[in-house]
Parts: C-alpha cells; structure tokens; sequence
C-alpha cells in the first residue's frame, strides 16, 4: 500500500476506533444493566452529546456494562489493526470483520461506517495502480493527485469538527441543531470519498513516474 492511502487508512482507522471507544466508556458507565432492546444510547443523560441524540447505538449483548467492555475490546483490536496490519495482504479483510462486529457489539454507527470505509480503502479500491497508473494519471499529472494534501487536510478537519468539535459548540455556545448535525456529517463523507480518490490517484502518479524511471534505467 503507497503512502497516501497509507495515510488516509492509519488516520481515519484511528478516528474511528477513538470514537468507537467513547460509544464503549459511556456504555460502561450505564452498568450492569439490561437494555430496553436492540437500539440504545450510550450517553443517554450527558448534556455534552445532547446535540447528537446522546450518540445512538444497537448492541446484540443483553448487557450495557459487558456491551462497553466489548465495544472498547473490539476498537483496540481495530486500532492495533489497522496500525500494523492494514497493508498486510488480507488485512482489509480482517478489517472489515472487525468493523461489523464492533456495530453489533455497542459502537455506534458512524465509527464502524468509518472503519467499513477504512477497510476497503486497505483492500485499495479501484483496482490495482497499474490501472489508476494508465487509466486516470496522465503523463502531466492529474489535479486530484496534485490537491491531495489539501482535501486530506480538510477532511481531517471535518472529521474534528464533527466530533468533537460539535458536541463542544452544543455544551459551551447551546448550538443545538439536528440538522447541523446531518450536514457535517455528509460534508466529512464526502470529503473522505474525495480523500480516497485523490490519495490513489496521488499513489498511481508515483507508481507511473517510479515505473517509467524503471523503464529508463533498463533501456
């Protein structure tokens, strides 16, 4: 895996499983306590994340306190991951697995919708660079290649002002919109999708331009 989709996956794979583990905290502090059913809260009464609905989740354990166990277990797994392992052959795939069972287990919705995205990224979506090498990288260069450090700075950004910028704005200013909350939301998606392209676009430009100085060396 090249250095930019390197980057997208380690720092986004990290977003999600420190937001997969406050869903787990939260969960942990409601005690040994049944839920009502398949969807819960895990802040149910914090002011702080009032203005995400007190962060919903769904849990397939009968148990608040073990479902937070569970949660925070199966982010460190994630994290440990997605670190050492995302670019290991069929570590996208382990990836993957590890971010359905942590949405049945109690952590949220958005961190293992990030962690599916994360893992597909690791199993480079689009093909091989050969592809994006002749396909979508002209000889020149292609301006998604050129803005990748941009649209990864501000992706990174969307991301922070979601969480936790927003619960932070929501406790301190009493900012107290659902609807803002849809809308960074999508904003920070499609910022991440732009952010997967451009960085196998960036990586592609590298494969071609290492390829063709490959080839000069050989003539």
């Amino acid at each position: 895996m090249r250095s930019a989709t390197r980057a997208v996956t380690a720092t986004f794979g990290v977003f999600a499983a420190l937001a997969a583990m406050e869903h787990g905290v939260g969960e942990v502090l409601q005690g040994d306590v049944r839920p009502d059913g398949l969807m819960i809260q895990s802040w149910p009464s914090s002011a702080f994340f009032r203005i995400e609905a007190g962060e919903p989740a769904m849990t397939v354990v009968p148990n608040l306190l073990a479902s937070g166990v569970l949660t925070l277990l199966v982010a460190l797994a994630f994290l440990v991951g997605v670190l050492r392992f995302a670019h290991r052959r069929h570590g996208g795939f382990a990836l993957l697995i590890v971010s359905i069972t942590l949405l049945l287990v109690g952590g949220g919705f958005g961190p293992p919708l990030l962690g599916i995205i994360v893992s597909l990224t690791a199993m480079r979506i689009g093909g091989p660079f050969e592809w994006w090498g002749t396909r979508l990288v002209p000889a020149s260069g292609h301006p998604l290649a050129q803005a990748w450090p941009w649209v990864f700075g501000a992706c990174v950004g969307g991301w922070l002002m979601l969480v936790p910028g927003l619960p932070i704005l929501s406790y301190t200013l009493g900012v107290d919109n659902p609807a803002l909350v849809v809308a960074l939301f999508s904003t920070a998606t499609g910022l991440l999708a732009l952010t997967i392209v451009s960085a196998l676009a960036r990586d592609a430009e590298r494969w071609t331009g290492a390829s063709s100085r490959a080839t000069g060396k050989m003539r």
